[in-house]
Protein backbone atom coordinates (compact mmCIF):
# COMPACT_ATOMS: atom_id res chain seq x y z
CA UNK A 1 0.00 0.00 0.00
CA UNK A 2 1.31 3.47 -0.96
CA UNK A 3 2.33 5.54 2.06
CA UNK A 4 0.31 8.64 2.85
CA UNK A 5 1.85 12.13 2.81
CA UNK A 6 0.67 14.61 5.43
CA UNK A 7 1.07 17.73 3.28
CA UNK A 8 1.84 18.29 -0.40
CA UNK A 9 2.82 21.80 -1.54
CA UNK A 10 2.05 22.00 -5.27
CA UNK A 11 3.47 25.44 -6.16
CA UNK A 12 6.44 27.66 -5.34
CA UNK A 13 5.40 28.40 -1.78
CA UNK A 14 7.95 28.74 1.00
CA UNK A 15 8.23 30.38 4.39
CA UNK A 16 9.11 29.82 8.03
CA UNK A 17 5.65 28.53 9.04
CA UNK A 18 5.89 25.77 6.41
CA UNK A 19 9.42 24.93 7.53
CA UNK A 20 8.15 24.62 11.09
CA UNK A 21 5.31 22.39 9.88
CA UNK A 22 7.82 20.20 8.05
CA UNK A 23 9.73 19.71 11.29
CA UNK A 24 6.77 17.88 12.83
CA UNK A 25 4.88 16.45 9.84
CA UNK A 26 5.80 14.97 6.50
CA UNK A 27 5.72 17.82 3.97
CA UNK A 28 6.54 17.24 0.30
CA UNK A 29 7.45 20.34 -1.71
CA UNK A 30 6.71 20.04 -5.44
CA UNK A 31 6.74 23.62 -6.80
CA UNK A 32 6.04 22.51 -10.38
CA UNK A 33 3.40 19.88 -9.60
CA UNK A 34 0.62 22.10 -10.97
CA UNK A 35 2.16 21.84 -14.46
CA UNK A 36 1.78 18.04 -14.71
CA UNK A 37 -1.82 16.96 -14.24
CA UNK A 38 -1.03 13.24 -14.05
CA UNK A 39 1.73 13.73 -11.52
CA UNK A 40 -0.43 16.15 -9.54
CA UNK A 41 -3.25 13.63 -9.37
CA UNK A 42 -0.86 10.90 -8.20
CA UNK A 43 0.41 13.16 -5.41
CA UNK A 44 -3.11 14.15 -4.39
CA UNK A 45 -4.09 10.49 -4.14
CA UNK A 46 -1.55 10.13 -1.32
CA UNK A 47 -2.07 13.48 0.38
CA UNK A 48 -3.98 14.39 3.52
CA UNK A 49 -3.52 18.11 2.86
CA UNK A 50 -2.77 20.19 -0.24
CA UNK A 51 -1.20 23.65 -0.14
CA UNK A 52 -1.86 25.61 -3.34
CA UNK A 53 -1.75 29.11 -4.70
CA UNK A 54 -3.64 30.12 -7.87
CA UNK A 55 -2.12 27.84 -10.52
CA UNK A 56 -3.29 24.48 -9.20
CA UNK A 57 -6.72 23.53 -10.56
CA UNK A 58 -8.39 21.82 -7.62
CA UNK A 59 -11.37 20.26 -9.37
CA UNK A 60 -13.74 17.48 -8.40
CA UNK A 61 -11.37 14.86 -9.81
CA UNK A 62 -8.49 16.03 -7.63
CA UNK A 63 -10.79 16.34 -4.63
CA UNK A 64 -11.73 12.69 -5.05
CA UNK A 65 -8.47 11.64 -3.42
CA UNK A 66 -9.46 9.15 -0.70
CA UNK A 67 -7.53 10.61 2.24
CA UNK A 68 -7.59 14.31 1.38
CA UNK A 69 -8.91 16.35 4.31
CA UNK A 70 -7.98 19.98 3.63
CA UNK A 71 -6.97 22.29 0.78
CA UNK A 72 -5.08 25.34 2.05
CA UNK A 73 -5.15 28.28 -0.37
CA UNK A 74 -2.19 30.67 -0.06
CA UNK A 75 -4.03 33.88 -0.91
CA UNK A 76 -7.69 34.80 -1.08
CA UNK A 77 -8.79 34.08 -4.66
CA UNK A 78 -10.77 30.85 -4.80
CA UNK A 79 -11.71 30.55 -8.47
CA UNK A 80 -9.21 27.69 -9.01
CA UNK A 81 -10.93 25.52 -6.36
CA UNK A 82 -14.25 23.73 -6.85
CA UNK A 83 -15.78 24.85 -3.56
CA UNK A 84 -19.07 23.07 -4.16
CA UNK A 85 -17.32 19.75 -4.77
CA UNK A 86 -15.13 20.23 -1.69
CA UNK A 87 -18.18 20.99 0.43
CA UNK A 88 -19.99 17.93 -0.94
CA UNK A 89 -17.01 15.70 -0.19
CA UNK A 90 -16.50 17.11 3.30
CA UNK A 91 -13.07 18.53 2.47
CA UNK A 92 -12.10 21.73 4.26
CA UNK A 93 -10.97 24.65 2.11
CA UNK A 94 -8.95 27.08 4.19
CA UNK A 95 -8.37 30.63 2.95
CA UNK A 96 -7.18 33.47 5.19
CA UNK A 97 -9.69 36.04 3.93
CA UNK A 98 -8.37 39.55 4.41
CA UNK A 99 -4.86 38.49 5.42
CA UNK A 100 -3.27 40.25 2.45
CA UNK A 101 -5.74 43.14 2.21
CA UNK A 102 -3.26 45.76 3.43
CA UNK A 103 -0.62 44.57 0.97
CA UNK A 104 -3.06 44.68 -1.94
CA UNK A 105 -4.36 48.09 -0.92
CA UNK A 106 -0.89 49.61 -0.62
CA UNK A 107 0.10 48.26 -4.05
CA UNK A 108 -3.13 49.55 -5.58
CA UNK A 109 -2.57 53.01 -4.18
CA UNK A 110 1.07 52.94 -5.28
CA UNK A 111 0.10 52.07 -8.85
CA UNK A 112 -2.50 54.85 -8.96
CA UNK A 113 0.00 57.40 -7.63
CA UNK A 114 2.63 56.24 -10.12
CA UNK A 115 0.15 56.68 -12.97
CA UNK A 116 -0.98 60.09 -11.72
CA UNK A 117 2.60 61.36 -11.45
CA UNK A 118 3.94 59.44 -14.49
CA UNK A 119 6.64 57.95 -12.26
CA UNK A 120 7.78 55.11 -14.53
CA UNK A 121 7.92 57.32 -17.62
CA UNK A 122 9.87 60.07 -15.84
CA UNK A 123 12.22 57.53 -14.25
CA UNK A 124 13.06 56.11 -17.68
CA UNK A 125 13.54 59.64 -19.02
CA UNK A 126 15.93 60.61 -16.24
CA UNK A 127 17.98 57.50 -16.87
CA UNK A 128 18.19 58.51 -20.53
CA UNK A 129 19.38 62.02 -19.62
CA UNK A 130 16.02 63.79 -20.00
CA UNK A 131 14.64 66.35 -17.54
CA UNK A 132 10.87 66.51 -18.15
CA UNK A 133 9.21 68.65 -15.47
CA UNK A 134 5.68 68.69 -16.91
CA UNK A 135 2.87 68.53 -14.36
CA UNK A 136 1.21 65.41 -13.02
CA UNK A 137 -2.11 65.34 -11.16
CA UNK A 138 -3.15 65.14 -7.51
CA UNK A 139 -5.57 62.48 -6.31
CA UNK A 140 -6.62 64.59 -3.29
CA UNK A 141 -10.15 65.93 -3.72
CA UNK A 142 -11.05 63.37 -6.37
CA UNK A 143 -13.26 60.27 -6.29
CA UNK A 144 -11.98 56.72 -5.95
CA UNK A 145 -14.30 54.05 -7.31
CA UNK A 146 -14.18 50.45 -6.09
CA UNK A 147 -15.50 47.49 -8.06
CA UNK A 148 -15.78 45.05 -5.18
CA UNK A 149 -16.08 46.04 -1.52
CA UNK A 150 -14.59 43.00 0.17
CA UNK A 151 -11.52 43.06 2.40
CA UNK A 152 -9.08 44.38 -0.22
CA UNK A 153 -11.55 46.92 -1.58
CA UNK A 154 -12.26 48.27 1.89
CA UNK A 155 -8.58 48.49 2.79
CA UNK A 156 -7.99 50.38 -0.45
CA UNK A 157 -10.91 52.68 0.28
CA UNK A 158 -9.51 53.55 3.69
CA UNK A 159 -6.19 54.56 2.12
CA UNK A 160 -7.96 56.62 -0.54
CA UNK A 161 -9.94 58.38 2.19
CA UNK A 162 -6.65 59.20 3.93
CA UNK A 163 -5.60 61.01 0.73
CA UNK A 164 -8.70 63.15 0.98
CA UNK A 165 -10.76 61.34 -1.64
CA UNK A 166 -14.43 60.45 -1.75
CA UNK A 167 -14.87 56.68 -2.09
CA UNK A 168 -17.73 55.05 -4.00
CA UNK A 169 -18.14 51.29 -4.30
CA UNK A 170 -20.24 48.88 -6.33
CA UNK A 171 -20.73 45.40 -4.92
CA UNK A 172 -24.15 43.69 -5.20
CA UNK A 173 -23.06 41.12 -2.62
CA UNK A 174 -22.59 43.65 0.18
CA UNK A 175 -25.37 44.70 2.54
CA UNK A 176 -26.01 48.46 2.16
CA UNK A 177 -26.31 48.67 5.94
CA UNK A 178 -22.89 47.05 6.49
CA UNK A 179 -21.32 48.89 9.43
CA UNK A 180 -17.82 48.17 8.12
CA UNK A 181 -18.45 50.25 5.01
CA UNK A 182 -19.75 53.14 7.05
CA UNK A 183 -16.75 52.97 9.37
CA UNK A 184 -14.42 53.03 6.36
CA UNK A 185 -16.24 56.01 4.86
CA UNK A 186 -17.21 54.06 1.73
CA UNK A 187 -20.51 54.79 -0.05
CA UNK A 188 -22.28 52.06 -2.01
CA UNK A 189 -23.61 53.22 -5.38
CA UNK A 190 -24.91 51.78 -8.67
CA UNK A 191 -22.29 50.56 -11.14
CA UNK A 192 -22.95 53.37 -13.63
CA UNK A 193 -22.49 56.03 -10.95
CA UNK A 194 -19.24 54.54 -9.66
CA UNK A 195 -17.76 54.19 -13.15
CA UNK A 196 -18.78 57.64 -14.37
CA UNK A 197 -17.72 59.42 -11.19
CA UNK A 198 -14.34 57.81 -10.59
CA UNK A 199 -11.02 59.58 -11.04
CA UNK A 200 -9.45 56.24 -10.11
CA UNK A 201 -11.36 52.99 -10.61
CA UNK A 202 -9.84 49.93 -8.93
CA UNK A 203 -11.02 46.37 -9.57
CA UNK A 204 -11.14 43.91 -6.65
CA UNK A 205 -13.43 41.27 -8.16
CA UNK A 206 -13.02 37.49 -8.49
CA UNK A 207 -13.50 35.76 -11.83
CA UNK A 208 -17.09 34.50 -11.91
CA UNK A 209 -19.77 34.09 -14.56
CA UNK A 210 -21.09 37.55 -13.69
CA UNK A 211 -17.73 39.36 -13.58
CA UNK A 212 -15.77 37.96 -16.54
CA UNK A 213 -15.45 40.71 -19.13
CA UNK A 214 -17.33 43.18 -16.93
CA UNK A 215 -14.82 45.94 -17.71
CA UNK A 216 -15.46 45.97 -21.44
CA UNK A 217 -15.58 48.65 -24.15
CA UNK A 218 -19.01 49.86 -23.03
CA UNK A 219 -17.99 50.27 -19.40
CA UNK A 220 -14.70 51.93 -20.33
CA UNK A 221 -16.57 54.39 -22.54
CA UNK A 222 -18.48 55.60 -19.45
CA UNK A 223 -15.27 56.56 -17.65
CA UNK A 224 -13.82 60.04 -17.67
CA UNK A 225 -10.99 60.50 -20.20
CA UNK A 226 -8.86 61.76 -17.30
CA UNK A 227 -9.54 58.64 -15.20
CA UNK A 228 -7.16 55.85 -14.24
CA UNK A 229 -7.97 52.11 -14.04
CA UNK A 230 -6.17 49.72 -11.68
CA UNK A 231 -6.92 45.97 -11.69
CA UNK A 232 -5.80 43.94 -8.68
CA UNK A 233 -8.70 41.45 -8.76
CA UNK A 234 -8.65 38.92 -11.57
CA UNK A 235 -7.41 39.45 -15.11
CA UNK A 236 -10.50 37.89 -16.67
CA UNK A 237 -12.63 40.78 -15.38
CA UNK A 238 -11.01 43.25 -17.83
CA UNK A 239 -11.23 43.02 -21.62
CA UNK A 240 -7.58 43.76 -22.35
CA UNK A 241 -8.10 44.59 -26.03
CA UNK A 242 -10.83 47.08 -25.15
CA UNK A 243 -8.55 48.57 -22.49
CA UNK A 244 -5.70 48.95 -24.98
CA UNK A 245 -8.11 50.67 -27.37
CA UNK A 246 -9.24 53.09 -24.66
CA UNK A 247 -5.71 53.99 -23.57
CA UNK A 248 -4.37 54.30 -27.13
CA UNK A 249 -7.23 56.55 -28.20
CA UNK A 250 -6.98 58.82 -25.18
CA UNK A 251 -10.41 57.78 -23.90
CA UNK A 252 -8.64 56.75 -20.68
CA UNK A 253 -5.64 58.51 -19.14
CA UNK A 254 -3.86 55.37 -17.99
CA UNK A 255 -4.13 51.87 -16.54
CA UNK A 256 -2.23 49.56 -14.22
CA UNK A 257 -2.67 45.79 -14.20
CA UNK A 258 -1.32 43.45 -11.55
CA UNK A 259 -3.38 40.55 -12.90
CA UNK A 260 -3.85 39.32 -16.45
CA UNK A 261 -6.27 37.11 -18.34
CA UNK A 262 -3.36 34.78 -19.10
CA UNK A 263 -0.48 34.52 -16.65
CA UNK A 264 2.23 35.05 -17.61
CA UNK A 265 0.79 36.92 -20.62
CA UNK A 266 2.16 36.93 -24.15
CA UNK A 267 3.50 40.36 -25.20
CA UNK A 268 0.77 42.53 -26.67
CA UNK A 269 -0.34 46.11 -27.13
CA UNK A 270 -0.53 46.89 -23.43
CA UNK A 271 3.18 46.19 -23.08
CA UNK A 272 3.95 48.95 -25.62
CA UNK A 273 1.99 51.79 -23.96
CA UNK A 274 3.94 54.13 -21.68
CA UNK A 275 0.83 55.10 -19.70
CA UNK A 276 0.20 51.46 -18.75
CA UNK A 277 1.94 49.95 -15.72
CA UNK A 278 2.25 46.17 -15.40
CA UNK A 279 3.25 44.07 -12.38
CA UNK A 280 3.37 40.24 -12.14
CA UNK A 281 0.44 39.45 -9.80
CA UNK A 282 2.31 40.54 -6.68
CA UNK A 283 -0.13 42.98 -5.06
CA UNK A 284 -0.81 40.64 -2.16
CA UNK A 285 2.72 39.28 -1.83
CA UNK A 286 4.72 40.99 0.89
CA UNK A 287 6.90 39.52 3.60
CA UNK A 288 4.30 40.42 6.20
CA UNK A 289 1.26 39.13 4.34
CA UNK A 290 2.90 35.83 3.44
CA UNK A 291 3.84 35.20 7.05
CA UNK A 292 0.28 35.99 8.18
CA UNK A 293 -1.22 33.75 5.50
CA UNK A 294 1.09 30.78 6.03
CA UNK A 295 0.78 30.95 9.82
CA UNK A 296 -3.01 30.86 9.51
CA UNK A 297 -2.98 27.98 7.02
CA UNK A 298 -0.50 25.91 9.01
CA UNK A 299 -2.69 26.29 12.10
CA UNK A 300 -5.70 25.09 10.09
CA UNK A 301 -3.79 22.12 8.65
CA UNK A 302 -2.72 21.08 12.15
CA UNK A 303 -6.28 21.47 13.41
CA UNK A 304 -7.86 19.40 10.64
CA UNK A 305 -5.26 16.62 10.65
CA UNK A 306 -5.58 16.39 14.43
CA UNK A 307 -9.38 16.23 14.25
CA UNK A 308 -9.99 19.79 15.38
CA UNK A 309 -11.83 22.81 13.98
CA UNK A 310 -10.09 25.13 11.47
CA UNK A 311 -10.38 28.87 12.05
CA UNK A 312 -10.29 30.03 8.40
CA UNK A 313 -12.47 27.53 6.54
CA UNK A 314 -14.72 28.85 3.78
CA UNK A 315 -18.04 27.52 2.56
CA UNK A 316 -19.25 26.60 -0.93
CA UNK A 317 -19.79 30.31 -1.68
CA UNK A 318 -16.30 31.35 -0.57
CA UNK A 319 -17.50 32.94 2.64
CA UNK A 320 -15.98 32.35 6.06
CA UNK A 321 -17.76 29.64 7.98
CA UNK A 322 -19.48 30.78 11.14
Amino acid sequence: MTALIDVVVTEDITGAPLDELAARRQVVFRPDAWRDRTGLRDLAQRARALVVRNRTEVDDDLLGAPDLRIVARVGVGLDNIDLVAADRRGIVVSAPLGANAISVAEHTLGLALALARRTARLHAGCRAGEWDRSAGIELHGGTWGLLGAGATGRACGRLARALGMRVLAHDPGVDPDDAGLTAAGIELAPLAEVVAGADVLSVHLPATDSTRGLVDARLLARMRPTALLVNVGRGEVVDEEALADAVESGALAGAALDVRAQEPPPPGRLETLDNVLLTPHIAGITTQSQKRILSTLVADIDAVLDGGRPASAVDAWGRGRK
